[in-house]
């Protein structure tokens, strides 16, 4: 039993950079985790894992489809799926022992096990209670199913279960046409995989810029995937090796079967808070079963915090990050700071889509006069080089005083790209600020400068 400043329970990207900034700003702290490695779901089945799966798909596309163009003869790579998925668990390896190492750097103790609020300023680990001024809740969340679909990882997969598959199926359904769905359909789709992607809105990428999503997935029909939309999952019947799943369509209410290897259950996730014993001790949760927290992640039990997936906002690993660090600087008398108005989002298929700010839908509900500034990236001397010409940079600027409002991208490390315009809206830029920034040439950035020509006298390439 110890005696801590703050006591942080869960060790993913909120819980663990929160840890260390706590320790940065000398405060004794300690992270609880039981999972046996650092690093959260992101670093162990999810945005690691899952990014490096998506490399090494992407490197089996270029060599089959791009080499000979180039000049690089050859047979083209057979795929060797376990040693594709030791790689997966290299890199996995090497970032939470990461983390580790950066926990000893800076003091912070690691409670190995699973916490829980036993009482005021204690949280008890696997039975042995620990005193904390401070405590803060970063457990992360968890996939969510269906009604009607039951999860066994090894048919029926959730995102951790497509990360450990013992072969490369022959047909896959993916229920949800999210940021995991799409993603995780790319890889199987790569490797040779029949994908069909069923949603239940009449549309992909719930959320994101509509013109954007339209423009991915034309593009993802184009590699192979093929889109069921407006349709409602009923059933997924699964054998040891085969599964039948039973959709209806909205518009005739129509129902199909359809045959799958393997069904992927990509509807989203929730916030884990199972045995936490938060509620038990009068902490209050919102009705989507978040935790409720004030304006400065405080929550209804004084001394406790909460951040990341268990609170409102979008389920990104960087926004978990963000509050970690914020919270982290209000419990040592600082002032906590997160602008959840800049706050990008990635998927990361090729070709990459990054959006941040508003959406055009969302401006012109909010009744917003906005200008349009576009650039294809197929005016893009680098992008069509490495044979990425496909997609294009939207601006959206305010009208009357040119300050950036969103930028949504599609097209080659649009990820990377996005980052200019969080920094340009971070500063209130306007789109002729970032217009009137010399930009290196011949660089995928070009567009973006190009984008904000746009909204001014016209883009000088298009």
């Amino acid at each position: 039993m110890a005696d801590y400043d703050v006591i942080i329970i869960g060790g993913g990207p909120g819980g663990y950079v929160c840890a260390i900034r706590c320790a940065q700003l000398g405060l004794k702290t300690a992270c609880v985790e039981g999972r046996g490695a650092l690093g959260g779901t992101c670093l162990n089945v999810g945005c690691i894992p899952s990014k490096a799966l998506l490399h090494a798909s992407h490197m089996l596309h270029e060599a089959e489809h791009n080499f000979a163009k180039m000049g690089l003869k050859g047979k083209s790579p057979s795929v060797d799926f376990k040693q594709m998925l030791a790689y997966k668990d290299e890199t996995i390896t090497q970032n939470t022992s990461g983390i580790e190492f950066l926990f000893k750097k800076n003091k912070v103790d690691w409670l190995r096990g699973w916490g829980k609020i036993s009482g005021k300023g204690e949280v008890s680990v696997d039975g042995e209670v620990h005193k904390a001024k401070n405590i803060v809740i970063a457990t992360g969340s968890e996939p969510s199913s269906l009604k009607g679909v039951e999860v066994d990882e090894k048919v029926v997969v959730s995102s951790t279960g497509a990360l450990e598959l013992p072969k490369v199926p022959k047909t896959m359904a993916v229920i949800g046409a999210g940021v995991i769905g799409l993603e995780l359909g790319s890889v199987y789709s790569r490797l040779g995989t029949e994908v069909t992607v069923i949603e239940y809105l009449d549309h992909i990428t719930p959320g994101m810029d509509k013109e954007t999503g339209k423009a991915l997935q034309r593009t993802l029909k184009k590699q192979g995937l093929k889109f069921v939309l407006n349709a409602a999952v009923q059933s997924v019947e699964a054998s040891k090796t085969k599964a039948k799943l039973t959709y209806e369509t909205r518009k005739k209410g129509e129902s199909v079967t359809i045959d799958a290897d393997v069904v992927l259950v990509a509807t989203g996730r929730k916030p884990y808070v199972d045995g936490l014993g938060f509620t038990e001790l009068g902490g209050e949760m919102t009705e989507r079963g978040q935790i409720k927290t004030n304006g400065t992640w405080g929550t209804t039990i004084e001394g406790v915090y909460a951040i990341g997936d268990v609170i409102e906002g979008p389920m990104l690993a960087h926004k978990a990050e963000d509050e970690g660090m914020a919270v982290a600087e209000q419990i040592a008398g600082k002032h906590g700071h997160v602008n959840y108005g800049v706050i990008p989002g990635v998927i990361y298929t090729t070709p990459e889509v990054a959006s941040v700010g508003k959406t055009e839908e969302q401006l012109k509900e909010e009744g917003v006069a906005y200008k349009v500034g576009k650039f294809p990236f197929m005016g893009n001397a680098r992008a069509k080089a490495v044979h990425q010409g496909d997609g294009f940079v939207k601006l959206l600027v305010d009208k009357e005083t040119d300050r950036i409002l969103g930028c949504h991208l599609i097209g080659p490390s649009a990820g990377d790209l996005i980052h200019e315009i969080c920094v340009a809206m971070e500063f209130g830029a306007s789109a002729q600020d970032v217009a009137l920034t010399c930009h290196a040439h011949p660089t995928f950035s070009e567009a973006v400068r190009e984008a904000a020509l746009a909204c001014g006298d016209g883009a000088i390439h298009a």
